[in-house]
C-alpha cells in the first residue's frame, strides 16, 4: 500500500495543505510545526478522530478542532498492493467518511459500519486496527523520553513489542495488569470489598430480606382468608339482623295495635264503670224519691190529724184549711217528682251515650283485632316464603335478646375486620418493599452474572495470552528471530547478524557469545527497535504497509543513519520520515537515493 496524496483543509494548526507522496518521503518542519499533527491526521482519516481522552488531558477531537471550526476536514488517496486506488474524504465533525474508488464511485456502503467506531473500511482492507497501526507503523516523536532511563525504556519497548505486538505492554506486565483489573473491576473468591464480593453480599442480604418479607406475604394471605371468613359471617349476621329487625317491627307493630286495642278496651271498661255508676245513681235516686214521698205523705197525714184535733169544732173551716194545707205538700211533692224525673232521664241519656260509645269502640276493637290477625298472617307467610318455616320460632319474647346478641356479634366482627385492615395497612408498605427488593435482586443478579462473565473473560484472556505466549515462544519466536536477525543484519551492515528473543532480548556476536542488549549502545538499540518494528510489520498484514517515522534517528550517528536509510531504500514499504534536521536529506543526496521532499 502507498499513500499517494494527502489533502488537509483544516486540522489543528495545519491548513490548506496538499501533499503528494512517493516511495521515500522526507517531511521537514521545525519543532511545533505540525509533524505529529500530520501523523494524527493520517490515523484519523483511516479510523475516525478519537473522542476518548485515554489518559490525556484533551481528546484528539478537542485538541485538533480548529477554533473557527470551518472545514474541519481532509482527504487521502492511496493505492493497495492489488493496484486498486481509493479516495477517502472525512468531515471530522461527522462519524463516517465518504469512500470512492478509482472511478469516483461512492462505495462507502460496501464496508462494515460499526455503531460505535463507524466505517471499518481500512481494517477490512489491511487487517490493521488503530492500536496496531500506532504500535508498529507509526513511530511518534518522543515516544521514549530522553533521560537517564532512555536505554532501559527502549529495551523494554523492544521486549514488549516482541512479546505482545505492542510496545507499551509486556507479557508479564499485561498479565499483572489483567490480574489487577480482575481484582479491581471484579474481585476473586478470596478478596473482600470488591465488586463481585459486594454484589454477593447484596444478593445474600436481599434474598434474606425477601424471605422475611414473604413471611409477611403468607401472613397477608392468612389475613385475607380470615377477612373473607369474617366478611361472610358479617354478611350472614347482617342478613339475620334484617330478619330480626323485621320480626321486631312486626312484634312492635302488634304491640302498638294491641296497645290501641287495650286503650279502647280500657275506655269500654271505664264506660261500663260509668254506666254501672249511673245506673246505681238512678236506682238510689228513685229509692230516695220514694222514701221522701212516703215521708211527705206521712207528714201530711200527721199534719191533717193535728189540724183535725185543733180545728175539729168547725168542720167547714177545718176542711178548707186541710185542703189549703194539703196543697202545699202536694205542690212540693210535684216539684220534687218533676226534678227527680228530669234527673232520671238525664242519667238514662248518659247511659245510652256510653253504651253507644262502647258499642262503637267494641266494633273498632274487633276490626283492629281482625286487621292485626290478617296483617300478621300475611307478613308471617311472606317471611316464611322468604326465609323458611323455622322463622316462626323467632316470633317470641326472646327476639330482643336474640337481636341484641346479633348486634353484638356484628360489632365484634366489624371490630375484627378493622383490626385486620390495620394489620394489612401495616403490612402493605413492607410488601411494597418486596417488589422493590425483587427488582433490586434481579438487577443485582444480572450485575453478578455480568461480573462473573467479566471474570471469565479475564481468566480466558489470561489463558489465551498464556497459550499464545507459549505458542509464540515454541513456534513463532524462532521464525520471528530469524526475520529480526535478517533485518538487523541489513541495518547494521552485517555487524550484528543474530538476535534472539528468549527470556529477554540477546545479541549473538561473531565469536558466538550471547550478550544482553542492555550492554549495547543506545543507537544500536534504536536500530534493533526499528528492525523489530519492521519484522512485526511483515507479520501483521498481507499489505506492504507504509512506515511513518517521526524523528526516529535521534540516537543514530551518521554511519548508522546511512546504513538504515540504505536498508529502507531497498524494502518495498513506502517510507515517510518526519524530521526537524537535514541529516536524512544530506545522506540521501550523497548516496543518490531518490526521495520526495516536503516542507511544512
Amino acid at each position: 500500500m502507498n499513500i499517494e496524496n494527502i489533502k488537509i483543509n483544516q486540522y489543528g494548526k495545519l491548513e490548506n495543505k496538499n501533499i503528494d507522496l512517493k516511495k521515500i518521503n522526507i517531511i521537514y518542519g521545525k519543532n511545533e510545526s505540525g509533524k505529529s499533527t500530520l501523523l494524527n491526521f493520517i490515523e484519523s482519516i483511516f479510523y475516525g478522530i478519537s473522542k476518548n481522552k485515554n489518559g490525556k488531558k484533551y481528546t484528539d477531537f478537542e485538541k485538533y478542532t480548529p477554533w473557527n471550526q470551518n472545514e474541519f476536514s481532509g482527504a487521502i488517496q492511496y493505492k493497495l498492493d492489488n493496484e486498486k486506488e481509493y479516495y477517502v474524504f472525512r468531515d471530522f465533525n461527522k462519524k463516517n467518511p465518504k469512500i470512492y474508488d478509482e472511478n469516483n464511485n461512492d462505495i462507502s456502503d460496501e464496508f462494515f459500519i460499526d455503531k460505535r467506531n463507524g466505517n471499518q473500511f481500512f481494517l477490512e482492507q489491511t487487517k490493521i486496527d488503530r492500536d496496531l497501526l500506532k504500535s508498529t507503523l507509526i513511530s511518534e516523536q518522543n515516544s521514549i523520553e530522553l533521560n537517564n532511563n532512555t536505554q532501559e525504556l527502549l529495551l523494554q519497548k523492544i521486549s514488549n513489542l516482541a512479546e505482545t505486538g505492542s510496545e507499551e505492554n509486556s507479557y508479564k506486565s499485561a498479565m499483572a495488569k489483567l490480574d489487577r483489573m480482575l481484582l479491581n473491576e471484579v474481585g476473586t473468591e478470596k478478596s473482600s470489598l470488591r465488586p463481585i464480593n459486594i454484589s454477593e453480599e447484596k444478593i445474600k442480604k436481599l434474598t434474606q430480606e425477601i424471605t422475611e418479607i414473604k413471611n409477611y406475604e403468607n401472613y397477608k394471605f392468612e389475613l385475607e382468608n380470615k377477612k373473607n371468613k369474617i366478611e361472610n359471617e358479617l354478611s350472614e349476621e347482617k342478613e339475620n339482623k334484617k330478619i330480626y329487625d323485621k320480626i321486631k317491627r312486626i312484634i312492635n307493630d302488634d304491640k302498638i295495635e294491641n296497645e290501641k286495642i287495650k286503650i279502647k278496651n280500657n275506655i269500654i271498661e271505664e264506660n261500663n264503670k260509668k254506666i254501672e255508676k249511673l245506673k246505681q245513681e238512678k236506682l238510689n235516686k228513685e229509692k230516695n224519691k220514694k222514701q221522701k214521698f212516703n215521708i211527705i205523705i206521712l207528714a201530711i197525714i200527721i199534719l191533717i190529724n193535728i189540724l183535725n184535733f185543733i180545728f175539729n169544732k168547725n168542720t167547714k173551716i177545718f176542711y178548707t184549711k186541710i185542703i189549703t194545707i194539703s196543697l202545699i205538700p202536694l205542690y212540693i211533692i210535684y216539684i220534687l217528682y218533676k226534678n227527680k224525673k228530669y234527673n232520671s232521664e238525664s242519667i238514662v241519656q248518659q247511659i245510652k251515650i256510653l253504651e253507644k260509645n262502647n258499642s262503637e269502640i267494641s266494633h273498632e276493637v274487633e276490626k283492629l283485632k281482625t286487621e292485626l290477625i290478617n296483617k300478621n298472617k300475611i307478613e308471617k307467610e311472606k317471611m316464611v316464603n322468604e326465609y323458611g318455616k323455622n322463622i316462626n320460632e323467632l316470633f317470641t319474647s326472646e327476639i330482643n335478646e336474640i337481636s341484641e346478641d346479633n348486634l353484638n356479634s356484628i360489632n365484634n366482627l366489624e371490630l375484627e375486620l378493622h383490626k385486620i385492615q390495620l394489620d394489612k395497612n401495616n403490612i402493605n408498605p413492607i410488601l411494597e418493599k418486596l417488589s422493590d427488593d425483587e427488582e433490586l435482586l434481579e438487577i443485582e443478579q444480572r450485575n453478578y452474572e455480568e461480573l462473573e462473565e467479566k471474570r471469565n473473560i479475564y481468566n480466558l484472556t489470561k489463558e489465551l495470552m498464556s497459550q499464545s505466549y507459549e505458542e509464540m515462544k515454541e513456534k513463532i519466536t524462532p521464525k520471528f528471530n530469524k526475520n529480526l536477525s535478517e533485518n538487523i543484519k541489513k541495518f547494521s551492515n552485517n555487524k550484528y547478524n543474530n538476535i534472539i528473543i528468549k527470556e529477554g532480548l540477546k545479541v549473538k556476536l561473531d565469536n558466538g557469545e550471547l550478550i544482553d542488549t542492555e550492554k549495547l549502545s543506545l543507537g544500536t538499540i534504536e536500530q534493533i527497535y526499528l528492525a523489530l518494528r519492521m519484522s512485526v510489520i511483515d507479520e501483521l498484514s498481507e499489505e506492504t504497509m507504509p512506515i511513518m517515522l517521526d524523528e526516529p534517528f535521534a540516537f543514530f550517528d551518521d554511519e548508522r543513519l546511512e546504513e538504515t536509510l540504505e536498508y529502507l531504500r531497498k524494502i518495498k514499504n513506502q517510507i515517510i520520515i518526519l524530521t526537524c534536521t537535514d541529516r536524512e536529506k544530506k545522506i540521501l543526496e550523497e548516496n543518490k537515493i531518490e526521495y520526495n521532499y516536503i516542507e511544512l
